[in-house]
C-alpha cells in the first residue's frame, strides 16, 4: 500500500508539475509576442509564412541570421549603415522569429524557402550576408545556384572536431526535447539570457539598446527552442556533405571573421575555407569575437561593398 500511495503522490506532482511548465511557459510566450510583435511582412510559401523587412534602395541586398536569433539581430543599427545604396532584405529563418518551421529544416531547405519566398518580391539575384548559421544557409543557397556573392560573418562552414555542447547533445533526445525544452521555456530566468548574450559577443561587449531591441524572450518559445536546437544538432553533417563541393563556387565571397570568436572558431572554419574557394576574400579582425557585424561594422560594410563590386 505505502509503494502504491507514493506512486500515487508522483504521479500527481509530475501532472501538476507539467502543468504548472505548460501554464507559465504559455504565460512568457504570450508576453513575449505582445512585447515583441512582428516588424515586417509576411509572405507565404508552400502554406509556410516567411517574415521579412524591407527598406532602402539599390541593388538586393538579403541578410539572414544565426542561431537563436531573428532579423532584429540585424535590424539593430547595421542594417541603417546600407540602407542608402542597398535594398535591404532582413528574414527570420523558418521556424524563428515569426517565420514557421519546415517539416525538412535543412540548410538546403531554408535556403530554397527563403529564396522561393524572396522571389516573390522581386529578389532574384541578390548579395546575400548569412552571419552565424546563416552564413551555412548562405552556403548552401550558393550551391543550389542564386546569388551574386557571399559575404559570410563568423559562419560555420567546416565539420568541427569534438561534440556540440552538453544543451544541444540533451535536446538531441526525447527528454531532452520533451522534458528539458518546456522547463527552459517555463523558468529559465532573465539572468541566465543576459549572460548568454554576453558570452556570444565576448571578448567585445554587447552595444547598448542591443537587448531591449532583439527580444530574446522571442527565442525561449517552445516551438522556437526545438527548431533551433535540430537545426544546430543536424548542421555538422550537412557541412560534411557540402565541404567537397566549395571549390565549385565560382561567385565572390567576402568572409569575415575574429580572431577571438570561440563559437566557431577562426581556424576552424572562415580559415580553412578561404583556401577552397576560388573567389575568397578574407578578413581577419584581431581580437574580435562573434559579433564583428555589431561591433566592427565599418569592416562588415567594406566587405560587402567588395561583394557588391566583384
Amino acid at each position: 500500500m505505502t509503494l502504491k500511495r507514493l506512486a500515487l503522490s508522483l504521479f500527481i506532482a509530475i501532472l501538476v508539475l507539467a502543468g504548472v511548465t505548460h501554464w507559465r511557459a504559455s504565460a512568457r510566450e504570450a508576453a513575449a509576442e505582445a512585447a515583441f510583435p512582428p516588424s515586417g511582412q509576411f509572405v507565404t510559401v508552400n502554406g509556410r509564412r516567411l517574415h521579412y523587412e524591407i527598406a532602402g534602395n539599390g541593388p538586393d541586398l538579403v541578410l539572414i541570421h544565426g542561431a537563436s536569433g531573428s532579423l532584429r539581430d540585424l535590424t539593430f543599427a547595421f542594417r541603417d549603415r546600407l540602407t542608402d545604396r542597398y535594398r535591404v532584405i532582413a528574414v527570420d529563418r523558418p521556424g524563428l522569429g515569426y517565420s514557421d518551421p519546415l517539416e525538412d529544416a535543412s540548410l538546403l531547405a531554408q535556403a530554397r524557402h527563403i529564396k522561393a519566398g524572396l522571389a516573390q518580391l522581386g529578389v532574384t539575384e541578390p548579395v546575400v550576408l548569412g552571419q552565424s548559421y546563416g552564413g551555412a544557409v548562405a552556403l548552401a543557397w550558393a550551391l543550389d545556384g542564386g546569388p551574386r556573392a557571399l559575404v559570410l560573418v563568423s559562419a560555420p562552414s567546416m565539420p568541427w572536431p569534438g561534440k556540440l555542447d552538453p544543451w544541444y547533445r540533451l535536446t538531441d533526445t526525447w527528454p531532452g526535447r520533451h522534458l528539458a525544452i518546456p522547463l527552459v521555456a517555463a523558468f529559465v530566468p532573465d539572468s541566465y539570457v543576459r549572460a548568454v548574450t554576453a558570452s556570444v559577443f565576448a571578448p567585445d561587449p554587447v552595444p547598448e539598446g542591443y537587448e531591449k531591441h532583439l527580444g530574446a524572450a522571442l527565442t525561449l518559445r517552445r516551438e522556437t527552442l526545438l527548431a533551433n536546437t535540430s537545426q544546430i544538432n543536424a548542421l555538422r553533417d550537412e557541412l560534411v556533405t557540402m565541404e567537397s563541393r566549395y571549390p565549385t563556387l565560382a561567385l565572390p565571397v567576402e568572409l569575415i571573421h575574429g580572431t577571438a570568436d570561440t563559437i566557431v572558431p577562426l581556424d576552424i572554419h572562415s580559415g580553412p575555407l578561404s583556401h577552397l574557394l576560388p573567389e575568397a576574400t578574407i578578413t581577419v579582425i584581431p581580437g574580435a569575437g562573434h559579433m564583428p557585424h555589431h561591433l566592427h561594422q565599418s569592416l562588415v560594410v567594406a566587405a560587402i561593398d567588395r561583394a557588391a563590386l566583384r
